[in-house]
């Protein structure tokens, strides 16, 4: 397990060599919210502020001193920040290292409690992977948790595991990815969808993520993708939850 943890965070810090221009690589992955995010939209319009929390494991975060203000989380805020004229964006980085899908979840009256978020980013899927969490418990687990988000007032988006070709023959991560998508369909809640992303970009060598070479730049980089791309996910979803029903 620590073998593929290792190398799951080294290709999260260290993402390859192969870098593009930075409007070509986050504007050649096509994402869309699969449905509306009416908490979010009412903060944003009543309001006019906006509190995201990110749940997540290592890959929501970038080693050294500064990785927490270079990692995604933090460049969904400023990109939020910049597409919401007049609404103040607030992204809590609430990951921890290690926790399972049902751990996160146990955490979530305190997440709600301590930062009100109108929306969570749950980012989850690969400690379960790594340690065979039966599918169906963790197919529980996210039904539980977004229960509770829901009842405390936030709206939640699903984000799948990392891609990492050095671990894609080692741990099921489709299992759990196909999953989280049939929990997404049935909820009638957004996945983004970053394995594919991800995938996507290796496969067209975007990045080099076998490579994992140790090139924090380039790690910069596939984290401010990653949290333009989820800018755009979540104003789309605002944007969705403003439309009648019968115009979606």
């Amino acid at each position: 397990m620590r073998r593929v943890l290792a190398a799951l965070v080294g290709v999260a810090a260290y993402a390859g060599a192969a870098w593009a221009q930075p409007s070509d690589t986050c504007t050649s992955a096509e994402v869309h919210a699969q449905a509306g995010l009416p908490r979010a939209a009412e903060a944003v319009d009543h309001t006019h502020q906006l509190a995201i929390s990110v749940s997540g494991t290592a890959s929501s975060v970038l080693p050294g001193p500064n990785g927490t203000g270079k990692a995604y989380p933090a460049r969904l805020e400023a990109a939020l920040s910049d597409r919401l004229k007049g609404v103040s964006v607030k992204v809590i980085n609430a990951a921890k290292q290690k926790q399972t899908a049902a751990e996160m979840a146990a955490e979530f009256d305190k997440l709600l409690t301590d930062e009100k978020p109108a929306l969570v980013v749950w980012q989850t899927g690969t400690v379960d992977a790594i340690r065979g969490i039966d599918p169906d418990d963790f197919r529980n687990a996210l039904n539980a948790g977004i229960d509770k988000l829901q009842s405390g007032g936030a709206d939640v988006i699903l984000m799948n595991m990392q891609y990492s070709p050095r671990t894609d023959s080692m741990i099921a991560a489709d299992v759990y990815s196909e999953n989280m998508q049939g929990v997404a369909l049935e909820r009638e809640i957004p996945l983004f969808d970053r394995f594919a992303i991800m995938k996507e970009w290796n496969d067209e060598g975007t990045f080099d993520l076998y490579a994992a070479t140790k090139n924090p730049e380039t790690a910069e980089h596939v984290h401010a993708c990653i949290g333009v791309l989820l800018a755009d996910f979540v104003v789309e979803g605002v944007e969705l939850a403003r439309q009648p029903k019968e115009v979606r």
